[in-house]
């Protein structure tokens, strides 16, 4: 979807009759369809193509002629044994890019074992760190290592086409939900295999910073973090609580950390006096982050995120409104932007065909009686 808000056009194919499983991901659908909104968050600007894999191998490699980048997200080895393999792909198409992601990579044991978002963030000990303080382990909100994953996947894309430019060769990307998460754990990681200091559920306060968290305020929760000396000492000033900077159990982040309890007792009582409003207004300018905690309806009314125009409205085939979330990145003249409505099933396979391939319409014809196509 990235590359596709950036100008490349995608051909999205899937299997006939069912295609995409995120298109049943509902309710909610799209009025009127079975169409999931799950499936429209993450589909547009691409194009959908229904190719009988076991029978279309033809189409794929010929297609493959035609592009520069194959993304596959299929269990290791199930498209070697359909001849789509990255080894089979090169020989047709030794320029293309070919972009697998998988559970758990093609080597170790468990390679062939299919993957899904919390499965890896279980296994690779997101769960464990996720929650409330001595509480059970949660998922995160969103699939975050799926969404990782693909943030990998389209830099390692991108670098493989400049690397390209120079080599005039495609090659073989493999990226993987457990590794991304490993990864991802970043200092919690750290400070496991360095210290070997195994990691507990925080809640939402930090580990090594200290104030950060979600504090309750009067209607709601309002998160703030200090990171150093100058911040903690601004916010206790507007928190009218400027003698504890005095305290030598609070002067820097390490005795903060040391001495948390007694420090977020103090600071929580505070915070439960004043609405989330009040609390902003205080804090208005200060050099320390603050926010509140918001619902989704606040977070699509905040006017931040309304000037910035993240929400875009656009047509769907139906002849349905609906909205997607747009691009988060701008470019200075660069192209990146919402162009295409998620598309139906197979909604371009007669244009595909016809307009990349030259196809004839008796040969298209022919295809869909033979079930190759839809």
């Amino acid at each position: 979807m990235i590359l596709g808000d950036l100008g490349a056009e995608i051909l999205k194919i899937e299997k006939p009759g069912i295609g995409d499983d995120s298109r049943k991901w509902g309710p909610p659908f799209i009025k009127g369809t079975q169409e999931s909104t799950y499936f429209l968050s993450v589909n547009r600007n691409k194009k959908s193509i229904c190719i009988n894999l076991k029978k279309g191998k033809d189409i794929i490699y010929e297609l493959a002629k035609k592009s520069d980048i194959l993304v596959e997200n299929y269990i290791p080895g199930k498209l070697r044994q359909m001849g789509l393999g990255y080894e089979d792909i090169s020989k047709v198409a030794p320029h293309l890019i070919y972009c697998s992601l998988t559970g758990y990579g093609y080597e170790g044991p468990y390679a062939n074992r299919p993957g899904y978002d919390v499965i890896a963030a279980s296994v690779g000990g997101l769960l464990h760190i996720t929650g409330p303080k001595n509480g059970s382990p949660c998922k995160v909100g969103v699939a975050v290592t799926d969404i990782a994953t693909g943030l990998y996947a389209h830099g390692a894309i991108i670098t493989a086409l400049y690397q390209r430019i120079k080599t005039n060769k495609g090659q073989w990307i493999q990226c993987n939900l457990l590794a991304t998460q490993v990864a991802s754990l970043i200092n919690i990681g750290s400070n496991y295999i360095n210290a070997n200091k195994e990691a507990v559920r925080w809640g939402s306060e930090h580990e090594s910073i200290v104030p950060y968290e979600a504090f309750p305020t009067k209607d709601g929760y309002m998160t703030v973090g200090a990171g150093n000396n100058a911040q903690f000492f601004e916010l206790l000033k507007r928190m009218q609580l400027i003698e504890l900077f005095d305290n030598d159990k609070f002067k820097h982040n390490t005795d903060r950390v040391k001495n948390r309890d007694e420090l977020l007792q103090i600071l929580r009582r505070e915070f439960k006096k004043k609405s989330n409003k009040e609390w902003a207004v205080i804090f208005h300018g200060s050099s320390f982050p603050f926010g509140p905690i918001n619902t989704l309806g606040q977070v699509f009314e905040d006017p931040h995120v309304k000037h910035t125009k993240m929400v875009q409205e656009m047509e769907h085939s139906t002849g349905e409104k609906i909205k997607v979330v747009g691009p988060p990145v701008t470019y200075s003249y660069a192209s990146n932007k919402v162009r295409l409505a998620p598309p139906m099933l197979g909604q371009h396979t007669y244009e595909i065909l016809k307009n990349i391939l030259n196809y004839s319409d008796t040969k298209i014809q022919m295809l869909k009686e033979t079930e190759v196509v839809q």
